[in-house]
């Protein structure tokens, strides 16, 4: 009986640790936008998630995760990104680049957006090719990203977003900097977002 019991708190001690590691936690809740981190089950580096309202449709949101030519205007520390190949409607190839501040040398990365609507939900997914073109001296090419989207239309006609997000930038970036600076870049990428779209509805409405 005692080595029932003792199996019995190892394994649910055990079990609860791991989950506890793995829960997400609150790093900041500002103007509507909720960022959180957890550790990742494996290697040193948090994965992200984000959960936000946006004043917007699903087609307003879509056209403009697929005006690649105008990510400067939201996407943080995007200096550059121009669409490869259209596979289709919903799959896009793009090249992005991204400043960051020195002594950091500044990435590039190739994507495959994927976007998929159904009545009910729009999942997005854009995950990394790091092979696709050859390396630019200029960048360190990021050889790991993923992030997905998970939308659905709200009572009050607004879009509720949950957005996780991974990375691994590459280089000689310690972990700790990365994990201190996560939260930064989509926060920053969601109020702009936010705003651009809230505009763009406005404008839509008036027209209509």
């Amino acid at each position: 009986m005692k080595k029932k019991l003792c199996l019995f708190t190892i394994l649910f001690f055990g079990f609860s640790t791991a989950f506890a590691q793995n829960s997400w936690e609150l790093k900041r809740n500002e103007n509507g936008i909720e960022v959180y981190t957890r550790n990742a089950s494996t290697g040193n580096l948090k994965e992200l998630r984000v959960l936000c309202k946006l004043d917007a449709t699903r087609d307003e949101l879509i056209s403009t995760l697929q005006d690649i030519a105008n990510y400067s205007q939201w996407v943080f520390s995007n200096k550059k990104s121009v669409i490869l190949k259209t596979l289709s409607p919903q799959k896009i190839i793009y090249y992005t680049q991204s400043h960051l501040p020195w002594p950091i040398k500044d990435r590039d990365l190739i994507v495959e957006l994927d976007i998929n609507s159904t009545p009910d939900v729009l999942n997005i997914e854009a995950k990394s090719l790091p092979d696709y073109l050859p390396q630019d001296s200029n960048y360190i090419r990021v050889p790991y990203s993923l992030a997905t989207w998970h939308v659905t239309q709200t009572p009050d006609n607004k879009l509720k977003v949950d957005y996780t997000f991974s990375v691994d930038p590459g280089g000689s970036i310690p972990a700790w900097l990365v994990n201190a600076t996560l939260a930064v870049g989509p926060y920053n990428s969601f109020v702009k977002l936010r705003e651009l779209l809230r505009v763009k509805y406005k404008r839509n409405n008036l027209a209509n």
